[in-house]
């Protein structure tokens, strides 16, 4: 494996590692918008929740902290819907690689306010509810982080056996070009051979009726 393609292999192998989490909080006015992507590949595992943060501690969350929530793929497909909620989840195996958007939307409200949002969203090998694992398993912390190596290691091999594919094409497509070139390059040489041959035979008739030989 040369040097650019092993870089190449470190990077994604470093890249599942990291599997995709994403946490974070945001302000929404109301009658906006937010829209969050997220790049997924197909059939990876997604999981996502997200809850309007209450302005009043300790009280009920005002009628008015309402979101409706829409996640789709690039393809438009809907894979989950929520109308006037505070809070929400939603948990999917991607059935096409490609951006998924999820779509917040504050209800329209006079006079305007502000919604703060706490979203989480996970794929791949952050996405499994490993703490639903441990207890429905009844396995202690060391077999726990087993099960999460193994998987993480099982998402590595499938990179690698994704590169190494990719990689075999490639030398393929290498080897059939150079065989391409290789015959074009016998038959330009034996056209050429044949060429000045024919131009010799000619020369030689020519010079022959002219009785110069």
């Amino acid at each position: 494996m040369d040097a650019p393609a092993g870089y190449f292999v470190i990077l994604t192998i470093l890249g599942v590692l990291a599997s995709a989490s994403e946490s974070l909080r945001f302000d929404i006015q109301s009658s906006h918008t937010k829209c969050i992507a997220e790049d997924i590949k197909s059939n990876s595992m997604t999981v996502g929740k997200y809850s309007v943060v209450n302005p009043n501690e300790g009280q009920a969350l005002p009628d008015s902290h309402k979101l409706t929530v829409r996640v789709t793929s690039s393809y438009g497909n809907s894979y989950h819907t929520a109308d006037h909620v505070e809070s929400g989840q939603f948990a999917f195996t991607a059935a096409e690689a490609g951006d998924y958007m999820a779509c917040f939307y504050a209800a329209d409200h006079n006079p305007a306010i502000t919604l703060t949002v706490d979203f989480e969203w996970r794929t791949g090998v952050a996405a499994k509810d490993w703490s639903s694992i441990a207890k429905k398993g009844s396995v202690e912390a060391m077999e726990l982080e087993v099960k999460k190596l193994y998987d993480t290691t099982i998402a590595i091999q499938d990179e690698i056996l994704y590169l190494r594919q990719r990689e075999q094409e490639m030398q393929e497509l290498n080897r059939s070009t150079n065989s391409t070139m290789g015959w074009l390059g016998i038959f330009s040489l034996l056209m050429s051979l044949s060429v000045a041959g024919f131009q010799f035979w000619h020369l030689k008739t020519f010079f022959e009726k002219k009785k110069i030989i």
